[in-house]
């Protein structure tokens, strides 16, 4: 068996709050949680947050930094202080990786130093500050209803596999989005894939996050690949649940964990 921890991301349960998430996580067996830093205000809170971790006694895994386009107020508008006290909430709860956005392309300053500014803070903690593969932004030509058009939405880029980052999180949605091969990816990384978003994708132009075997993404391939790449790190079920009722819900996060464990460490031909 693979001992790479399973862990529950709080986005999971959405429009169910924090406090949910922890019970799920705890009650359906899985080894930890994802906290996605959100504007529930327990997702803040470091304190709050022990307490759900003393309650249920699920550990917090890896925190995700309010870096999203609906979190740009969570913590101010500071970009690096966003980053930073992710990092000191993930210190406080004892998870060994943050998972952070690469800029948008609006944050320009930002965005011009990001490369070198989150290796700068690597070097002061031993928290892994690990960059997501994200996506470009497509639209319909208002001209051509067929073509599609795309925006560059993230600064340096949306693909961090080729840039001179020590961590990265690969998520298997935004890779169907992308177009971007999820396992040649994962083996191009090696060393440097720190955690993993498990989730589908049918490679439609939305961010779709389906339950894994639900889309045409390489979901138990990956998990497969994970053992022979000498992976340490753990992987976050990360699955769109708000618009089913609470058994379904409940039964998207079972499966999505028997699927992590059944394919974890169990190598396909």
């Amino acid at each position: 068996m693979s001992g790479t921890s399973v862990a529950l991301s709080t986005s999971s349960c959405y429009p169910e709050g924090v406090a949910s998430a922890f019970e799920q996580a705890a009650r359906l067996g899985y080894d930890g949680v994802e906290v996605m830093v959100w504007r529930e205000p327990a997702t803040q809170d470091v304190d709050a947050l022990r307490d759900l971790v003393q309650t249920h006694q699920v550990p917090v895994l890896s925190v995700h930094a309010p870096t999203l386009l609906l979190t740009q107020r969570v913590w101010g508008r500071q970009p690096w202080g966003k980053v930073d006290r992710s990092v000191e909430m993930a210190q406080a709860l004892g998870a060994p990786v943050i998972v952070v956005h690469p800029p948008f392309r609006w944050q320009t300053r930002y965005a011009r130093g990001f490369v070198d500014g989150v290796a700068a803070r690597q070097r002061e903690t031993d928290v892994k500050i690990s960059i997501e593969n994200m996506f470009p932004w497509k639209a319909r030509a208002q001209d051509d209803g067929r073509a599609v058009k795309e925006r560059a939405a993230y600064l340096p880029h949306w693909n961090p596999v080729p840039l001179d980052y020590a961590n990265v999180t690969l998520d298997l949605s935004h890779a169907g989005i992308s177009g971007l091969d999820a396992l040649a990816a994962a083996r191009a990384l090696g060393p440097r894939l720190a955690h993993v978003h498990l989730t589908d994708s049918t490679g439609s132009n939305r961010d779709e996050h389906l339950v894994p075997g639900r889309g045409t993404q390489p979901c138990a391939e990956l998990l497969a690949e994970l053992g022979p790449l000498g992976f340490t790190g753990s992987v976050a079920v990360e699955v769109t649940t708000r618009r089913l009722t609470p058994q379904e819900r409940e039964e998207a996060l079972a499966g999505s964990l028997t699927f992590a464990r059944q394919h974890l460490g169990a190598r396909t031909p």
